[in-house]
């Protein structure tokens, strides 16, 4: 019984010693493994990474550039369906355009039928540019002058807010008063009335003098009326209720005539008559107050002899 009972302790001891060098044996091979699978460690590995690098800029670059240019077609096709939309409002013969020019001095009696009215852009812009011209040649004679801004700034401002402002407070007016009047043909009728102001501007720089306004306001009476008579009719017939058509001709003939007023005596005699004041004071002056030293300077040295 001893000698087994020293026997066992003995295989126990080598069966554990074999059980740890499989375990060594083990761990030996795994850290072999993952070894293998961390794969050289050389400059190879580097250069693989600088090649996905690469890789992915190049695609970031593509995408980006893919990108700036579907936006930059988007915008021309979105720029070229606006100028689609506005297209038919100038597509207009030149012959039509001077007819439309001619009947707006022509107006008609108000009556049950509508007047026309017409939806062209085209001929009331070729008004509003040739007035803007005629201001800018007034101005430039009658010497005047801008403190901020251009005589060229100045006279685009006042032509283009009287049309768009007009039109808009009008289309506003037609709206509470029931008129079946659109904004556009609003503004065509307000820019084929200009050609009014056009022609008592040109007459009334050439020949207009100084001394007398009553060739201006001949002029006024004459080329004014006539286009505001022919706005004044187109709105009439196309507005019931006598309150309402009160409302919107008076509205339309104060503006329209005071306006022609305005462009007359701001930018022609008014100035004119200011910038002469001016220069000629300074030039009356001084010339007397150099002859009065004088004067004095021979009294004195008379005295002293």
């Amino acid at each position: 019984m001893a000698d087994r009972g020293q026997s066992w302790p003995t295989q126990q001891d080598e069966s554990a010693i074999i059980d740890l060098g499989d375990v060594n044996d083990r761990d030996d091979g795994s850290d072999y493994e993952t070894d293998m699978s961390r794969g050289p460690t050389d400059g190879s590995g580097k250069g693989s990474l600088e090649e996905d690098v690469r890789k992915r800029l190049t695609d970031n670059v593509t995408q980006m550039v893919w990108n700036a240019g579907t936006q930059q077609a988007k915008r021309a096709w979105s720029l070229y369906g606006n100028i689609d939309i506005l297209r038919p409002y100038f597509n207009v013969e030149p012959h039509e355009v001077r007819t439309r020019l001619l009947q707006s001095f022509l107006p008609r009696m108000p009556s049950s039928e509508k007047q026309r009215a017409y939806r062209e852009l085209y001929g009331p812009l070729m008004v509003v540019f040739t007035l803007i011209a005629l201001l800018l040649f007034q101005m430039k004679a009658a010497e005047h002058k801008v403190e901020e801004g251009t005589l060229m700034g100045t006279a685009f401002g006042v032509c283009f807010t009287y049309w768009w402002g007009t039109a808009a407070l009008m289309w506003f007016l037609s709206y509470v008063c029931n008129a079946h009047i659109t904004s556009i043909q609003l503004l065509s009728l307000l820019g084929y009335g200009l050609a009014g102001h056009c022609v008592v501007i040109l007459l009334g720089t050439l020949i207009h003098t100084s001394h007398d306004h009553l060739f201006f306001y001949l002029l006024w009476a004459v080329f004014g009326g006539l286009s505001t008579l022919k706005m004044v009719g187109v709105i009439l017939s196309r507005t019931h209720g006598k309150s309402q058509r009160l409302i919107l001709s008076c509205t339309i003939a104060a503006i329209h005539l005071l306006f022609l007023l305005y462009l007359h005596f701001a930018y022609h005699q008014i100035v004119e008559d200011l910038s002469r004041v001016l220069d000629s004071d300074p030039v009356v002056k001084q010339p007397e107050v150099v002859n009065n030293v004088r004067t004095v300077s021979k009294d004195r040295a008379n005295k002293t002899h």
